[in-house]
């Protein structure tokens, strides 16, 4: 069984997100325990690639997907799909937060700007292109918190970020029979990319 750090986990990264909005009836597995947050019946999703750098606790490669719901003032979101590159990772985010983590695989390549792919055995599902503008040069802090489906309760998880932000010119291709396929052939209304960014996850 792989090993990882008990919680909270310290983790720095460079990530690359892109906020959309999709109609609250073509949303994928939100659980039932939660209440999506809705604009004229439209909920918004954040999608983001994450890469997890050696100078945190663990160094590995994520894509996730989450809904913004109600949780109260503090912003909120269930995670519905991740995929991870760490065995650790997946199984830690599973047993400590609930967080239905699976594997697959990744290429992250950098220059002028920044392509991720995610692919598992079965199939792709999805790529994507940014090209960050120039951003601010300090770390700004974003607190939220991720609430999780564990055996029909709310397990809410703390998260404490900070990051130097610049938003981003970004371009998706999502495989539309794959598990992101409610983006599918959407647009995002905003991308932006984080650098430097320091997370303290969990209690």
């Amino acid at each position: 069984m792989p090993t990882y750090p008990p919680e909270p986990w310290h983790l720095a990264a460079s990530a690359y997100l892109s906020m959309w909005t999709v109609p609250r009836a073509e949303l994928p597995r939100v659980p039932g325990i939660v209440d999506p947050l809705t604009l004229g019946g439209r909920a918004v999703v954040v999608t983001a690639w994450f890469d997890y750098l050696p100078a945190g606790q663990m160094s590995y490669h994520e894509l996730l997907s989450t809904v913004a719901i109600h949780n109260g003032l503090r912003p909120t979101g269930t995670i519905t799909e991740i995929w991870v590159d760490s065995a650790a990772s997946m199984v830690g985010g599973r047993e400590l937060w609930g967080i239905p983590k699976d594997l697959a695989d990744f290429e992250f390549t950098y220059g002028r700007g920044f392509t991720a792919t995610a692919a598992t055995g079965d199939d792709w599902i999805a790529t994507a292109a940014f090209s960050p503008r120039p951003g601010l040069p300090v770390r700004l802090p974003a607190n939220f918190a991720i609430c999780q489906d564990v055996g029909g309760r709310r397990k809410v998880s703390a998260v404490e970020s900070a990051g130097k932000p610049c938003l981003a010119a970004a371009s998706w291709n999502i495989n539309p029979a794959g598990p992101l396929g409610y983006l599918a052939g959407r647009r995002p209304i905003l991308s932006a990319h984080l650098s430097d960014v320091r997370i303290r996850f969990g209690a």
